[in-house]
């Protein structure tokens, strides 16, 4: 039996990462289609491709994840997540009659809008998948409710096998994490900028460190953030962790981060309208800021009562481990 492991993002690596590791080289192979090329290095990959440069961005990658597919034969494709490259690539392998496995299987917000174009992704993606992991029940209810064929298996979070070996580090000093860069806020990302600004006036006892995503939309607007704003170029995940262990609370619109976050008790500021892990919501290491005037009122709240103690709500570091045992039973 083989299996090939698609991505195109960092985001896919770190969560396709673990399950790898469990893997005998022999039985895998890596397909990289280069939707974030410039974010992804020193990773060793049997397939690499290199996405077009037409009008339409997603076109590209899409129909490069497809033409360019490799031509071996796979038992199984696995994908992760809601990207271009996971839609391309699961379809690709859907046309050829290989099996999907979906990783992370079954998240939704059922606004197509929001995140776009992500939630359509997923949802098509899902209507193709042999063998769905969920991170969480909510996830897996999600899948039953659409009566998708695939088998579903509840798992947790594969992002989260990474940090295990950090809990103990978690502390909590005068520092804000902030990531922004989902399509959906380009449009109004001035808008998120100039209410930071407003924020790091207010509470000059914080210090706020803004990873800038190369998004040409983002840096064009960069020009817009106060001195107070910390702006640096995008980190390697294990120096973004470094911050995210140690700071009071985050900004961001990262789902993937949303997730970190709960795992280490680190309340989040989620500036989106809506979110697809609403599970951290309920438990409260989630807060919504739906619009970019909220925001003030939203960190000072958060600022006096910054710390957390709950399960989190997506999973506990283990789920790499509960995947082989799935795969290994259908082989």
């Amino acid at each position: 039996m083989k299996i090939l492991f698609c991505f195109g993002t960092r985001p896919e690596w770190l969560k396709i990462k673990p399950i790898i590791s469990k893997f005998d080289k022999k039985n895998y192979d890596i397909f990289f289609t280069g939707q974030h090329m410039d974010l992804i290095k020193d990773i060793d990959v049997d397939y690499s491709v290199t996405v077009g440069t037409n009008n339409n961005r997603l076109d590209d990658v899409i129909t490069t994840c497809m033409i360019q597919f490799p031509n071996n034969f796979y038992d199984y494709v696995l994908v992760q997540g809601d990207t271009a490259t996971s839609f391309g690539c699961a379809l690709a392998a859907f046309n050829r009659k290989i099996k999907v496995v979906h990783l992370e299987a079954g998240l939704r917000t059922y606004d197509i809008d929001n995140p776009y174009p992500e939630e359509s992704y997923r949802q098509m993606i899902s209507r193709i998948s042999h063998i769905n992991l969920c991170p969480t029940k909510k996830s897996l209810k999600n899948l039953k409710r659409e009566n998708n064929f695939g088998e579903s298996f509840v798992v947790g979070n594969t992002i989260l096998d990474s940090l295990v070996h950090l809990k103990s580090e978690v502390n909590y000093q005068n520092k804000v994490l902030i990531t922004l860069h989902r399509r959906e806020n380009h449009k109004i990302i001035k808008s998120w900028f100039e209410e930071i600004n407003k924020v790091a006036e207010e509470y000059k006892e914080l210090e706020f460190v803004l990873p800038l995503h190369p998004n040409p939309e983002i840096q064009k607007n960069k020009e817009v953030l106060s001195d107070r704003i910390k702006t640096i170029d995008p980190l390697p995940h294990k120096n973004l962790l470094d911050i995210l262990k140690s700071c009071k609370f985050v900004i961001t619109d990262s789902g993937g981060i949303q997730e970190e976050a709960s795992f280490f008790n680190k309340k989040t500021i989620v500036c989106r309208k809506l979110t697809e892990r609403p599970e951290g919501i309920s438990t409260g290491h989630l807060i919504m800021c739906e619009d970019p005037r909220y925001l003030i009122k939203i960190v000072k709240k958060i600022n006096k009562n910054y710390k957390i103690n709950k399960k989190c709500p997506f999973g506990d570091g283990t789920s790499a481990d509960k995947i082989i045992k799935i795969l290994n039973k259908k082989w």
